[in-house]
């Protein structure tokens, strides 16, 4: 279902980018409390839904329901990159991670992708645009209620193009071995006169690219499946490992 959204967006960081390359390279306390409001603003951006995220421009919403547990579709999520349908993913470092007292993992990510304009942009915008997009990823996972709920946008060309997206992992408790993704997305341009054609390529591509996110989501699933019919015992001791190191992990982590 497509449709257009009349509203303003409330997660507009401008200064994420600087302090992300900031903390990479040796943050001071005040960028870390810095992220950690910010996460924390997310978790409860989480809590609203979408009802929080508003903006002018186009629309997009899916949901689909996966032949998988929630347990192996959080481990495919933390593994799906590198694959073969993604390979306009370049990098991806965590630059925050937190286990909170009520046992929910916050993390921030940056992403690195590539991003080729339509022919017809390339005659309109300068020929030394980047074309690396830089891309920032808060996720909230809640054990308790089994649900992964992520956030990502772009740090540059937002002015040419924003792109956020809103995504959960919903683990359904009548039917324990499927998971439901429900994905929302909000496009929007800045360029005067352009803005509708762009978003339109924008809403296009990003259909397409989540067709690959899809398919590389599952290839993660099933490279995981096929190691644990190899060794069923080891996967099981690493997942009871992993519970363990969970409740122990020290409050923040930082690369």
């Amino acid at each position: 279902m497509i449709m257009y959204c009349s509203v303003i967006i409330i997660v507009t960081r401008a200064r994420t980018l600087t302090r992300a390359r900031a903390r990479t390279e040796g943050g001071n306390a005040a960028d870390v409390g810095d992220v950690h409001a910010e996460l924390r603003d997310y978790y409860r951006l989480c809590q609203w839904g979408s009802a929080g995220l508003v903006m002018m421009g186009k629309y997009f919403f899916s949901e689909t329901d996966i032949k998988s547990t929630w347990d192996q579709v959080l481990a495919a999520f933390w593994q799906r990159y590198p694959n073969p349908y993604s390979t306009h993913v370049l990098t991806e470092d965590v630059l925050f991670r937190e286990v909170t007292p009520d046992n929910l993992l916050l993390s921030r990510r940056l992403l690195t992708k590539t991003s080729r304009l339509p022919r017809w942009a390339e005659r309109v915008f300068p020929g030394n645009l980047s074309r690396s997009v830089y891309i920032i990823e808060d996720s909230v996972v809640d054990l308790g209620n089994r649900s992964l709920t992520t956030l990502t946008w772009n740090v540059n060309h937002a002015k040419l193009m924003r792109v956020v997206e809103r995504c959960v992992f919903a683990g359904e408790q009548d039917r324990p071995v499927w998971t439901r993704i429900t994905r929302e997305a909000w496009i929007s341009s800045g360029v005067f006169g352009l803005s509708r054609p762009i978003q339109e390529f924008g809403l296009a591509r990003f259909r397409s690219n989540q067709v690959k996110a899809m398919k590389g989501l599952e290839h993660a699933l099933s490279n995981l499946q096929k190691a644990s019919a190899v060794c069923p015992g080891d996967s099981a001791e690493k997942q009871k490992n992993l519970n363990s190191a969970s409740k122990t992990q020290k409050p923040q982590q930082y690369i």
